[in-house]
């Protein structure tokens, strides 16, 4: 992509279902992404997004946080928009964490979100992440992740009940 405007310029075909939901009120938050410092793809949630445009958030993402990561302290906040497109965006140890929402989720919901996000990251690995603890640690990642954000919506935001939701532990009475 040649520059910040035309990634965003992308138009979002949503499915039958998301069309739907949409109809009902439901905005959704359309990508949770993790990336290395070398900008590879380590976790990659899209809601609402056609495959085909994937490939170019990917890039886009990953080249906005290349330009704009370098030198910020963990857990400072970016924020790019257009008309109702927001990303919201950050660093944690060795890791870039991408958050693009729509309509209602607008910067103030996902830094409440990246926030959330950031903060189960930090508990699942004990510290902010290199590469390779986050890989180490990557089904919890992904099961903490899961629960936060759940089909485009933030569903949990509760960092204990996220906890006790993510242990694995089989029920106990039948």
């Amino acid at each position: 992509l040649r520059d910040t405007n035309e990634a965003f310029e992308i138009r979002f075909r949503w499915s039958e279902q998301e069309a739907i939901a949409s109809e009902k009120g439901k905005k959704m938050l359309l990508a949770v992404l993790f990336a290395n410092s070398e900008g590879n793809i380590l976790v990659e949630r899209f809601n609402g997004v056609p495959a085909e445009e994937r490939l170019h958030w990917r890039s886009f993402l990953v080249k906005l946080g290349s330009e704009n990561l370098k030198g910020i302290k963990n857990e400072e906040l970016l924020v790019a928009c257009h008309k109702s497109v927001y990303i919201v965006y950050t660093k944690l140890g060795d890791v870039s964490i991408y958050v693009v929402g729509k309509d209602e989720y607008d910067e103030l919901s996902l830094s409440e979100a990246i926030f959330v996000i950031t903060s189960a990251l930090k508990d699942v690995c004990g510290k902010p992440p290199t590469e390779r603890l986050f890989l180490d640690k990557y089904g919890k990642i992904c099961l903490c992740l899961d629960e936060i954000v759940w089909t485009g919506l933030l569903e949990n935001i509760d960092k204990d009940r996220i906890k006790r939701l993510v242990r694995l532990k089989p029920p106990t009475d039948f």
